[in-house]
Order: structure tokens, then C-alpha cells, then sequence
């Protein structure tokens, strides 16, 4: 089975299918020093876009904890691939006890020559 994620020759308009993602906090298991509270979240669009809500924060820490999976949940997965049914992340506080969802928001066609 092919898993590419970009489909077709760049010359020929082939495209690249990206999940938009929703890092969520799921809950805190000890005290929020950071002020973040269940049900906050950024975003992560069209490839490459964060967008936190108006008037509201995220903690750089805690973003910066689930930064390095981002990449591998805007992909289309296999089935039975760990990254597929793993989406939590814990923010490297221990003291809060953080713990993020990694949620999939939608699907985009983007084409490839615009990606780097």
C-alpha cells in the first residue's frame, strides 16, 4: 500500500494532504502555574500557521512540548501506527502535570510547490 501524502508530480499540480490540528488541554493534574486551564488550546492550519484565540494565551512551554509531534499528526498515518492512537503530551512542568489532546480539525489539500 502507498502512503504518500503528496500525490503526482510537483509540475503536474500534484498536492499534499495535511491534517489542521487542535492542541488541547485535556487536563492538569497538579496546580497550573502557567494560568492555562482545561479546554484552551492553539491551532496549527495550513501546514504551518499557529493561531491561539483572541484574548486568550499559551504557555511557550507547554507549546513547545508538542511541537515535535505536530508534524507526524498533520500526516495521513497508517493503520496501526502508534502516532494514529497516541495524541496525548505532557508539558515538561512537573509540577503542573499538564497533560494536551492532539486533535485533527479538518484536511487540506495543499499544493506541494508551496511547501518546503
Amino acid at each position: 500500500m502507498n502512503n504518500d501524502c503528496a500525490k503526482g508530480d510537483p509540475a503536474d499540480g500534484a498536492v499534499t494532504e495535511l491534517y489542521d490540528l487542535r492542541v488541547v488541554v485535556d487536563r492538569i493534574e497538579g496546580r497550573s502555574v502557567c494560568g492555562l486551564e482545561p479546554g484552551d488550546y492553539f491551532e496549527v492550519t495550513e501546514s504551518n500557521r499557529v493561531r491561539v484565540p483572541e484574548g486568550k494565551h499559551f504557555c511557550l512551554y507547554a507549546m513547545a512540548a508538542a511541537l515535535p509531534l505536530l508534524p507526524a499528526k498533520q500526516r495521513p498515518l497508517r493503520k496501526g501506527d502508534w502516532m494514529a492512537r497516541d495524541s496525548e503530551v505532557a508539558c515538561p512542568d512537573p509540577e503542573e502535570r499538564l497533560i494536551m489532546r492532539i486533535e485533527r480539525t479538518g484536511q487540506r489539500s495543499i499544493p506541494t510547490e508551496d511547501l518546503t
